[in-house]
């Protein structure tokens, strides 16, 4: 099957999700698409039960697997996905509170990290099947960010307090840059590159590689989209500026990868500058408006494929008693490291008053997991517990989704009172 062969096929299926979620289920998009792929999975596993000789199910894995769903999210489309996120987040309210919003994205995920992988190793523990704790750590590491593309794409459907939705959105946009870039330096540690270090050069070597790619991602991100910038302001044409953001979105990123800084933080700081500044200032209004609706658009087809993608990934991890067990081991650690590092940031916040009122359930059940958890959890290299490992990740992510998903609207309400359907939650 050639390229186009096989996007037209995974086009066809995420328009067919979408309908169906329209006609039947009406729940947020990407979550309705999602689950209407994860239904159409199961639909192929029962159809291959009933007629074997047709091999369905093993068709659909050979596809699934030939789009290599790790190289096509993290090399391909989070760029775009991260780039459109951002350029909807309005900076003014994220500085406001950039401190807590900070030490989320930083110090929380590496809370989260430790929490969910002690509970992950003492749960295997005592179900007598030990993960080596290096595995843990990678786990806590790819389940611990908030993921942007799915927490954006229920915070645009919900009415949530500004500056509320600024800590999420902004934490969900960063913590996913840092969560990658912990989870390549418990990788480099794991890779036994370092397995005859003691704790004070492994700590150096963890604290360089995360200088590397985080400050390195965040200055190439706002050095590239300030070269962009003058560049918008240069011109007055919106077919032009369009492919200038286009450019930037996609160059950026690369650069990134092939200087091994990273990536999405530098894209979303480059987002974030032509959100704003760049939107305000270097745009006139019908070019603005033709740029921010081609990005929202691109952003609502990827997110739909993704999540089709999402869907279709069951029928590739697959069902097992052993896999329910270690699903359940990981919802609750999940659960348990969100729950620990946001309390404990905003604990060390509480004199500030920089979090309102019912803050604290709109952070935790509003840290959705997503595809980007699945991609890296996909990367691993092999180890002994590489295969159940993707396979909790699927599980946690899943249950992120629909569990979380559907229920933070009445999250929401019970803590802010005034929640309700507004497209233009984010406060722009």
């Amino acid at each position: 099957m050639n390229l186009f062969d096989a996007i037209a096929l995974l086009l066809v299926g995420t328009a067919f999700a979408a309908y169906v979620n329209h006609r039947l289920f009406r729940l947020p998009h990407t979550i309705g698409v999602a689950l209407a792929a994860l239904l159409g999975s199961l639909f192929v596993v029962l159809f291959d039960l009933l007629m074997p000789s047709l091999e369905l199910a093993k068709g659909v894995v050979n596809f699934v697997n030939g789009l290599e769903f790790a190289d096509t999210l993290l090399q391909g489309m989070l760029s775009f996905l991260l780039f459109a996120g951002a350029l909807h987040v309005d900076l003014d309210r994220l500085s406001e509170r950039k401190w807590p919003i900070a030490f989320l994205a930083t110090a929380g995920v590496v809370i989260s990290t430790f929490v969910i992988a002690g509970i992950v190793y003492l749960g295997f523990k005592i179900i007598d099947q030990p993960i080596p704790f290096i595995w843990c750590l990678a786990f806590g590491a790819l389940i611990s960010p908030t993921d942007p593309v799915a927490t954006l794409g229920i915070l645009k459907s919900l009415r949530v307090p500004p500056l509320v939705a600024a800590k999420i959105a902004g934490e969900s946009l960063f913590n996913d840059g840092v969560g990658v870039v912990v989870f390549i330096v418990i990788l480099g540690i794991a890779s036994g590159g370092n397995a005859g270090d003691g704790a004070k050069e492994i700590a150096i070597f963890a604290v360089e590689i995360f200088a590397l790619e985080a400050i390195g991602g965040a200055l190439l991100g706002l050095v590239s989209g300030y070269l962009c910038f003058l560049a918008l302001a240069s011109v007055d044409d919106h077919l032009v500026e369009i492919l200038l953001t286009l450019a930037l979105c996609t160059g950026v990123y690369a650069l990134a990868s092939s200087l091994h800084l990273s990536g999405p933080i530098a894209v979303v700081i480059a987002g974030l500058l032509i959100g704003n500044q760049g939107v305000d200032r270097a745009m006139t209004d019908h070019t603005r408006d033709n740029l921010l609706r081609f990005w929202e658009l691109s952003d609502e087809i990827l997110n739909s494929v993704l999540f089709m993608l999402l869907g279709m990934e069951a029928i590739v991890v697959g069902l097992s008693h052993e896999l329910l067990l270690a699903g359940i081991i990981a919802i609750v650690a999940m659960i348990a490291g969100r729950v620990v590092s946001v309390t404990a940031v905003l604990t060390a916040f509480h004199h500030t008053n920089d979090f309102d009122k019912g803050a604290a359930k709109a952070l935790i059940w509003g840290g959705l997991k997503g595809g980007i958890s699945v991609a890296l959890a996909l990367s691993l290299p092999e180890n002994e517990a590489k295969s159940i490992l993707i396979g909790m990740t699927y599980t946690a992510v899943i249950f992120s989704l629909l569990a979380q998903g559907l229920t933070l609207q009445k999250v929401l309400k019970r803590a802010f009172r005034d929640v309700d359907r507004n497209p233009n939650s984010l406060g722009n």
